[in-house]
């Protein structure tokens, strides 16, 4: 290999937070794009007359492309680096957006959704390479989490003042302001992101036990990085972590959320909003916490932080739906507060796929993992919008709390499928690291 120049990052100058900031920025628009159709669920049924499942088609082809992309993405990302894949995932949401704000029918909205899922799926993964190009590598838990945090603001941009704006204008004009504004952040990320420090002739990343300094490029052969990455159950847990965590806040606020708490649980829009919004705070609250703990104890991610959030989103969400009549107030809002812990926890998996992957392969593992929790939420989302169906519950003028609770079962096999792969992967994680004997055959 030839000889790198230092690491830059040390401690990270004003460079590096400005083009982290404007990374993340750009990842707020882009979660504000991912969950525009969920803000304003109940009008988008009624515009293209769909029932549950053509509305559930909408998230799960998003989601879909997303999570097929996550790979692809990855590889790109290392070799090209940030900045290109951002800038041109910038400008498929924008063309995504627009196509939304004139389509006349489903199926021109259904290719929207595609180029909006295949613009989002470069965002995140950019900005996380951005974090370990940029910022030392003992800061990036931390960074991890705050990315995310920031990030989700990007819900709420979504849940108030878009569905304000819809509700004051016309769909035309909400969804061709957000094109125009992705417009927009495609220059600004093409003027100020750069893949690396100036000092440096390539991206790379740090071991901070021993200094050694290592160009970040892909794979020349992308099937061996795709294979060398998932052979190692270090990214097997990682996927499985993100797959279990985060699915179910995702289904709840992309889509499903504002009907069941509107349609289904009786309450106005106002309080629906409020619900969503704790949510959304809630998360960017525990997002530091969790980001430290995963810091100090590495070991015990899984079993300390992972299942706990897990557990408690599942004990929130079937008391919510075992209750008898509509659930009381209060405890929606634990419900709320319960799946946003899974969005700080999904962020573990990000540590386990960094820490256990080297560095040519880092944005590779790192897009295997971010669409465990893409897949378990398009096939949620899918699920749910079916069991409404078979129900007869399929459209606004149907809804009802009875059949919102049956469809509301279907996420409950995603998390004890995914708990069971977590135990499982964490095991083998340990035997491959040393941490744990390795069993008798």
């Amino acid at each position: 290999m030839p000889p790198v120049s230092p690491s830059p990052v040390s401690t990270p100058g004003l460079r590096a937070w400005i083009i982290w900031s404007v990374g993340v920025a750009a990842y707020v628009l882009a979660i504000t794009n991912r969950t525009s159709l969920g803000a304003v669920g109940v009008e988008a049924a009624d515009r293209f007359q769909a029932d549950a499942s053509t509305l559930a088609l909408f998230a799960v082809v998003q989601l879909a492309v997303y999570g097929g992309m996550q790979i692809p993405v990855g590889v790109l990302l290392d070799r090209f680096g940030s900045r290109p894949i951002m800038t041109v995932g910038m400008l498929l949401m924008a063309a995504g957006q627009l196509t939304m704000a004139l389509s006349p029918n489903i199926g021109i909205a259904i290719f929207a959704r595609v180029l909006l899922g295949a613009g989002d799926a470069a965002i995140f993964p950019a900005v996380l390479r951005l974090v370990a190009t940029w910022f030392p590598a003992q800061r990036g838990p931390l960074m991890v989490q705050f990315t995310g945090i920031i990030g989700q603001a990007g819900q709420l941009i979504a849940l108030v003042p878009l569905a304000a704006l819809l509700h004051a204008t016309t769909w035309s004009i909400t969804f061709g302001s957000i094109a125009g504004l992705g417009l927009l952040f495609a220059i600004l990320v093409a003027l100020v992101i750069r893949n690396h420090p100036p000092e440096q002739g390539a991206d790379v990343t740090v071991n901070t036990d021993t200094g050694v300094v290592r160009v970040v490029t892909s794979a020349i052969d992308t099937g061996v990085g795709i294979r060398a990455a998932w052979a190692h159950p270090g990214t097997r847990l990682a996927f499985w972590s993100h797959f279990t965590t985060p699915f179910a806040g995702t289904a709840f606020v992309l889509l499903w959320g504002m009907p069941f708490l509107t349609a289904g649980e009786g309450l106005d829009t106002a309080h629906a909003a409020g619900i969503i919004s704790v949510y959304v705070v809630a998360g960017m609250f525990l997002g530091p916490i969790i980001g430290d703990l995963s810091r100090r104890h590495p070991n015990h991610r899984s079993l300390a932080l992972v299942l706990p959030a897990v557990g408690v989103q599942m004990a929130a969400w079937i008391a919510v739906i075992a209750l008898p009549g509509a659930a009381p107030i209060w405890l929606l809002y634990v419900l709320a507060i319960a799946l946003a812990t899974g969005g700080p926890a999904s962020m573990i998996a990000f540590d386990h796929a960094r820490t256990h992957n080297p560095s040519h392969r880092l944005s590779t593992a790192t897009g295997v993992t971010n669409a465990g929790g893409f897949i378990a939420a398009l096939i949620a989302i899918f699920l749910i919008g079916l069991a409404l169906d078979l129900q007869g519950a399929g459209t606004p003028e149907t809804y009802s709390l009875e059949a919102f609770r049956i469809a509301f079962l279907m996420p409950i096999p995603l998390w004890i499928i995914g708990m069971i792969f977590i135990l499982i992967e964490r095991k083998r994680t340990r035997v491959r690291i040393g941490l744990d004997p390795e069993r008798r055959r």
